[in-house]
């Protein structure tokens, strides 16, 4: 018996995507937003269709995410944690985790979770654009692909 296949492509062209991006670790980030908004204009979306949006830390990102969600396909949330003496990277890193998962529950909006969380600084600059790739890009891909799966599914019911 043959199954129905579905998988999500990578045409951005009529999606509002939501790209929310934490200041904290400033100098990493904005290297993970690059790479995601390199990917989302390589991939079709016009710049009038995305919603770019700062917040202190990731910690912040999933509350500014579910204040976006009914107007976004899809949300990029990008952060950059880093292991320090205390247990604070525990708390933050799974609170950003928790809560940005929780949100994409809530709303139905996929919300593709691009926060680094790093023992140290060079893991992270490996990771936003270094020898690991730029997991800022790979996380708007993400976002992409999941938003117009979604799409096709709801509209095979």
């Amino acid at each position: 018996m043959p199954y129905q296949t579905y998988q999500g492509s990578l045409d951005a062209a009529h999606l509002r995507i939501g790209v929310l991006v934490s200041r904290f670790n400033e100098f990493i980030t904005e290297q993970l937003a690059n790479g995601a908004l390199q990917v989302l204009e390589k991939h079709g979306c016009q710049q009038e269709n995305i919603t770019f949006i700062k917040v202190p830390g990731a910690w912040e990102l999933a509350i500014a995410a579910k204040a976006i969600a009914p107007r976004c396909d899809a949300i990029v949330a990008l952060g950059a944690v880093i292991r320090g003496d205390t247990p604070h990277f525990d708390y933050v890193a799974g609170g950003a985790t928790d809560g940005l998962n929780q949100v994409s529950l809530e709303t139905g909006v996929p919300i593709a979770f691009g926060v680094l969380t790093t023992d140290n600084m060079q893991q992270a600059m490996d990771r936003a654009g270094g020898k690991s790739g730029n997991k800022g890009a790979e996380a708007a891909e993400v976002a992409i692909e999941l938003a117009n799966l979604l799409k096709t599914l709801k509209e095979a019911r």
